[in-house]
């Protein structure tokens, strides 16, 4: 049986606390690694740009994936990186790693995918920086969408949050106390998450961390071998 080491990055810390990008990463790599029947020992998530060297989470990480002679997993190339440098760095750590969206991969496809990956990186920066640049001289105000579209994304989340609350009270009624258990529950229940996948351990505790965080529920005192809140 292959052991993985799963890693998970968003670029913004909005994204790791409201679960946008981060829920479906977790689906791409759970699932692929339960059609491989293979055993994640290992989660390391990451909250940072994709353009950055210095990553500690992927750090520890690779170190786990040395120390339990495991594979690295990522659900799509470019969380590691859109810089050819970077991968050509990790490849030489000797450490394999799998992409879930294109898990035959070899050496010198990944490296291709890694210089288109750069160039669409480097595309994208050079058109913002002429629609921006564009914008001000028609003096438009920037910045503003950008954060009500936030707001709107917290306060969705928060909603959605209050909306399943009923539903885990209930789980929890029936004497499921474990992250895990709530999460197997809300399946059973034919629940989804607020974009419509499975609910994990983890996605329960971000529900619970949101309802205590903004006040609308008190009370969740649930317990988990990996978490506990």
């Amino acid at each position: 049986m292959t052991d993985y080491v799963a890693y998970y990055r968003v670029s913004t810390e909005r994204q790791g606390v409201s679960g946008l990008g981060l829920d479906a990463q977790q689906e791409a790599v759970e699932g692929f690694a339960a059609r491989e029947k293979a055993r994640i020992v290992a989660r390391f998530t990451e909250v940072e740009s994709g353009s950055r060297k210095d990553r500690p989470e992927l750090a520890q990480a690779i170190a786990q994936c040395r120390r339990r002679k495991a594979t690295l997993l990522i659900a799509k190339l470019d969380r590691l990186a859109r810089n050819v440098h970077f991968i050509s760095g990790l490849m030489e750590s000797k450490v394999d790693f799998v992409a879930t969206d294109n898990p035959h991969a070899n050496r010198l496809m990944v490296h291709m995918l890694a210089a288109f990956a750069e160039h669409e990186r480097d595309q994208i920066s050079q058109r913002t920086r002429s629609a921006l640049r564009a914008a001000r001289h028609r003096g438009v105000v920037l910045g503003v969408t950008g954060k009500d579209r936030a707001r709107e994304n917290i306060a969705e989340a928060e909603a959605f949050a209050r909306k399943v609350a009923e539903e885990i009270e209930t789980v929890q009624a029936e004497g499921t106390r474990t992250l895990g258990g709530i999460a197997d529950a809300l399946n059973d229940r034919g629940i989804t998450t607020m974009r419509g996948g499975i609910w994990y351990a983890q996605t329960v505790a971000r529900v619970l961390a949101r309802l205590q965080k903004s006040s609308a529920q008190r009370g969740f005192g649930v317990t988990d071998d990996r978490t506990t809140l």
